[in-house]
């Protein structure tokens, strides 16, 4: 089972510009092809996300190969290329220090997969109706 990405009160809003701003720059880098690293250009990675801790020094990408393949693969090779992802996030922050970068699978969408299969059942279905009948009534 996936950890909760957020834990305690929820993420302050420095924490949510600071993500968005390395996801941006992550997602541009990879989509550009910026790292020297062919193996890591072949692959098409959508950054869904990315949470940053409270002091700013560590941010986790929530990432997903194109068409969910090679999951393992990516993970490998953004983290053999987190010191160059990181030069590169660096440049476009005005911060003090460039946050280590860490990378995850995003299963977010494997999740709403899930969900979607779920409420496609005939049972599952028939009791959210009836939830909703006894709701009206």
């Amino acid at each position: 089972m996936a950890r909760p990405r957020h834990t305690g009160p929820g993420p302050s809003q420095r924490q949510l510009r600071v993500g968005e701003l390395i996801r941006r720059t992550l997602s541009d880098v990879l989509t550009r092809g910026e790292v020297h690293d062919p193996e890591l250009n072949a692959m098409s990675i959508t950054v869904g996300e990315v949470t940053v801790s409270p002091d700013l020094k560590v941010a986790t990408a929530w990432v997903l190969p194109l068409g969910g393949d090679k999951r393992q693969e990516a993970i490998a090779a953004l983290s053999r290329n987190k010191g160059e992802l990181r030069r590169a996030v660096s440049r476009e922050m005005t911060l003090k220090y460039a946050p280590d970068l860490r990378f995850r699978i995003d299963e977010t969408f494997d999740r709403m997969d899930a969900t979607r299969r779920l409420f496609g059942q005939d049972d599952v279905r028939r009791d959210v109706e009836a939830g909703r009948d006894d709701a009206d009534g």
